[in-house]
């Protein structure tokens, strides 16, 4: 299997946030949000957030 290069941009606040989060689980930001992604329900919590976000913009 190989491997791949995921890269993010976000803004400080979230970044901040990211790192609050990973420190109480004493964690670095790049585990912790591996962790994340491989939630049994992430896929699920992203297209509630997908669907949000277009009813908010008024995405048809």
């Amino acid at each position: 299997m190989g491997t791949s290069v995921f890269s993010l941009r976000m803004d400080e606040e979230l970044l901040e946030r990211l790192r609050h989060q990973a420190a109480k689980r004493g964690m670095s930001v790049q585990d912790y949000v591996v962790r994340t992604l491989l939630r049994n329900d992430f896929d699920e919590r992203f297209q509630s957030a997908v669907e949000e976000t277009e009813r908010f913009y008024g995405v048809p």
